[in-house]
C-alpha cells in the first residue's frame, strides 16, 4: 500500500442513503483514494471541483439542477485533466453518447453493488496509473513532419520566393498535416515548459502531445527546454478546445510530473511562412505565463491591462442576475481561459468564483426579501434563478434560514407594539 499512488475523489448523487453507502462503505484508501467531499446537487459538485480539485469526480448521471452531463461539461472548462466516472440508473445510448465527448474514464449502471463499485474503482485507479506512468516514460518519437515544421516555426524565411506559401502548403498536404489543397486550416503556436530544471524532454514532449490528441490537429517537438506545438483548426475548433488544452497541459504536469508548467499561446495565423512570428507571440506569451498566476497566456493577455480580478469582480457586480453567468461566460469576456481566472480569482480573494457570486446574489436577495414585497419567485429571478426550489436550497444554505422564513420573522417584526 505503501507504494501506491492515491488520488483524490468527489461523490456526488442526490440519493441520499446510496451517496452516504458510497462514501462510507467503499474501502477509498485501500483502492488508492483519498474521499476529500461529496454533494447532492450538480451546482454544489461544481463548487467542490473548483476548490478542492480532486483527481476523480464520481457521479450520478441525473441530479437537481443541473445534470451530470452538464457538470461534465462544465467541469471540462476548469479541470480538464481530472477524470469523470458516471453511474447511471438508465441504460440510455444518448446519455453514453453525450459522456464520450467528455473524455469519460467509467460509465457504471445502477444498481451497482459496492463490491462491483469497488472492483470499478479498482479499474479506474490502474487507468490513471497508466496515463501517468505513460507520460514519465522517456520515450519520444518524432513525426516525418519535422523537416517541414521545425525550420518553419524556428527561423524566418529572407528572400522567400513568390510561391513560397502554396510549396509549403502542398508540402503540408503531403505529409498529412492538411487535408488537401483546398484545406484552409488557420495555425497557432503553443509554447509549454516545466519550472525548474530543464529535464522530463520526453515526457513534457509527450504530455503535449497525448493532450492535443484529444482537441486539434497538430506537430509537437522538443527545443531549448520547451515542447513546442503546432495547432491546426479553424477558429471555431481554437474558441472551443484551446484554452482547455493550454490548462490540461498544466495540470497533466503538476500531477504526473510533479512540477508546475507554463504555457503561451499564439495568436492565430493564415500563412506557413508566419509561423516565425507565431512562435516568438507564443515565446513572448510563455514569458508572460511563467510571470502570472494560473499558468497559461494568450498573446492578447500580454495587452490587457488594469487587474485581471478586479475586472472579474466588475463583471460579477454587473451580471450577479444573469442566470446563464458562469466561470467559462466570465473567462470569455475576459480572453482568458478559466482555469487562470479561476486561480487568479482564488489567489486575490481567498475563495472561489461560485462562492463569490452566490455569496452576492444572496446578498441582493436578503435586501429584497426584508424591504419589498415582491414575491419569492421574483426576487429569485432577480437573483439569477429560474428554479425557485434552487433560490431557497441556496438562501438557506447561505444565511441559515428559508426566505419564508426571513420574510415571517420581518413581518412579526413589524407586528410588534
Amino acid at each position: 500500500m505503501a507504494d501506491k499512488n492515491i488520488y483524490t475523489v468527489v461523490v456526488a448523487d442526490d440519493e441520499d442513503e446510496l451517496r452516504e453507502a458510497v462514501c462510507t462503505m467503499i474501502p477509498w484508501e485501500a483502492l488508492g483514494f483519498h474521499l476529500v467531499g461529496n454533494a447532492s446537487n450538480g451546482l454544489d459538485a461544481l463548487e467542490l471541483v473548483e476548490r478542492l480539485e480532486p483527481d476523480l469526480l464520481l457521479t450520478d448521471i441525473r441530479m437537481p439542477f443541473i445534470s451530470g452531463i452538464e457538470l461534465a461539461r462544465q467541469v471540462r472548462e476548469i479541470r480538464p485533466a481530472m477524470h469523470i466516472a458516471f453511474l447511471s440508473g438508465f441504460d440510455d445510448f444518448e446519455y453514453a453518447k453525450q459522456a464520450i465527448q467528455y473524455n469519460i474514464i467509467s460509465y457504471m449502471l445502477k444498481p451497482l453493488t459496492m463490491d462491483g463499485l469497488a472492483a470499478e474503482l479498482k479499474a479506474i485507479h490502474e487507468k490513471i496509473d497508466a496515463r501517468y506512468a505513460g507520460l514519465r516514460r522517456a520515450d519520444s518519437a518524432h513525426a516525418d513532419r519535422a523537416a517541414l515544421i521545425i525550420p518553419l516555426v524556428l527561423a524566418r524565411y529572407e528572400n522567400a520566393p513568390e510561391n513560397l506559401e502554396t510549396r509549403l502548403r502542398q508540402a503540408a498536404v503531403d505529409c498529412g498535416l492538411l487535408r488537401g489543397t483546398d484545406d484552409r486550416s488557420t495555425l497557432v503556436v503553443m509554447a509549454a515548459a516545466l519550472d525548474g530544471p530543464v529535464d522530463y524532454e520526453a515526457g513534457l514532449t509527450q504530455l503535449v502531445e497525448q493532450s492535443a490528441n484529444k482537441y486539434l490537429r497538430h506537430f509537437v517537438f522538443y527545443c531549448c527546454g520547451r515542447a513546442v506545438a503546432l495547432l491546426l483548426g479553424n477558429p471555431s475548433d481554437f474558441d472551443e478546445y484551446l484554452h482547455i488544452l493550454a490548462d490540461e497541459i498544466c495540470q497533466l504536469a503538476d500531477r504526473a510530473l510533479g512540477r508546475s508548467a507554463s504555457v503561451g499561446v499564439s495568436r492565430e495565423f493564415a500563412r506557413f511562412s508566419d509561423l516565425n512570428d507565431a512562435y516568438k507571440q507564443a515565446i513572448e506569451a510563455l514569458r508572460a505565463a511563467a510571470d502570472g498566476e494560473g499558468g497559461v497566456s494568450f498573446t492578447a493577455d500580454a495587452r490587457k491591462t488594469g487587474s485581471l480580478c478586479e475586472r472579474a469582480l466588475e463583471i460579477i457586480e454587473q451580471h450577479y442576475m444573469d442566470e446563464d453567468l458562469s466561470l467559462a461566460s466570465l473567462s470569455a469576456m475576459l480572453d482568458v481561459s478559466p482555469n487562470h481566472l479561476s486561480a487568479c480569482i482564488k489567489k486575490s480573494e481567498g475563495e472561489t468564483f461560485i462562492n463569490i457570486l452566490v455569496r452576492r446574489r444572496m446578498e441582493t436577495a436578503q435586501t429584497l426579501l426584508l424591504t419589498t414585497d415582491l414575491q419569492i419567485q421574483e426576487i429569485a429571478r432577480r437573483c439569477g434563478y429560474t428554479d425557485q426550489h434552487y433560490f431557497s436550497y441556496c438562501f438557506k444554505k447561505y444565511s441559515g434560514t428559508s426566505p419564508v422564513a426571513l420574510r415571517r420573522a420581518r413581518a412579526a417584526g413589524e407586528a410588534r407594539p
